[in-house]
């Protein structure tokens, strides 16, 4: 039967999504867990990765069990055996052919920031706290206009792991403002390495006044990693949602 699962994660004690060697991942944890239910070794397809310390509410992964199960019964049991900052949220039966990666038409991801002196000790780990000059959300609004669309985001990408072809295309961006807290919204059908926390470090760069927007528009031509700006904390990132043609999930 095959499943597709709903989970919400916090990335803070793990190196990421994805198995690696000599390091706790996710993935890794939710694979052990499966093969003590079913008793049977399990792989597990996410929709996209997450870099260690990024959070995950709308994560999907997709896998095969030999038994069957009801999707409560199988979403209560996992969880029985997860650590608390890992949850199933939902369970689905999907068709045979479903993928979590590649039948993903969308990703979207959030990133919180929090502009002030103090943060509220609540939000440690769940926002990137700027303790430094606020934002000119006008220039943040026109950031966010000129990244939408297809570019070559070469120099949004981690160096060393950017492929042939750089080009992406935005869907959206967008951000809003809740008092001290900014939120930026960004929807692709894919990402490179990195790419969303670079997206802030440059709207940072623009919306703090230390940078035009001529230099984002150039940045956006396939200019080269080290003439682009930070890669912000992976604290602040959240994988919010995954979307899929209708009736899927």
């Amino acid at each position: 039967m095959k499943y597709a699962a709903k989970i919400s994660y916090l990335g803070k004690n793990y190196s990421g999504w994805q198995i690696q060697p000599d390091a706790l991942s996710i993935q890794e944890i939710i694979e052990e867990v499966l093969f003590k239910i079913s008793g049977s070794h399990v792989k597990i397809t996410g929709a996209g990765r997450t870099d260690k310390g990024v959070n995950a509410l709308g994560q999907i992964a997709s896998f095969e069990l030999d038994k069957i199960f009801p999707p409560d019964k199988l979403r209560l049991a996992i969880n029985f055996y997860l650590p608390e900052d890992i949850r199933i949220m939902k369970i689905f039966i999907v068709p045979e052919d479903f993928n979590a990666r590649r039948s993903a038409i969308s990703r979207e991801y959030k990133y919180f920031i929090y502009h002030s002196p103090v943060c509220p000790p609540v939000l440690n780990n769940f926002v990137w706290w700027r303790k430094g000059q606020s934002w000119d959300l006008n220039l943040a609004r026109q950031a966010c206009e000129l990244i939408q669309g297809r570019h070559d985001f070469k120099a949004f990408c981690r160096k060393g792991e950017c492929p042939d072809d750089s080009y992406r295309t935005i869907d959206r961006l967008r951000i809003r403002q809740r008092e001290n807290l900014s939120i930026i919204s960004v929807k692709a059908q894919s990402f490179l390495t990195n790419m969303v926390r670079i997206i802030v470090g440059n709207i940072n760069e623009v919306a703090t006044k230390k940078k035009p927007l001529s230099w984002l528009e150039n940045l956006l031509t396939g200019s080269e990693r080290n003439e682009s700006s930070m890669t912000v904390p992976a604290c602040g990132l959240w994988f919010w949602k995954v979307n899929y043609n209708a009736n899927l999930l």
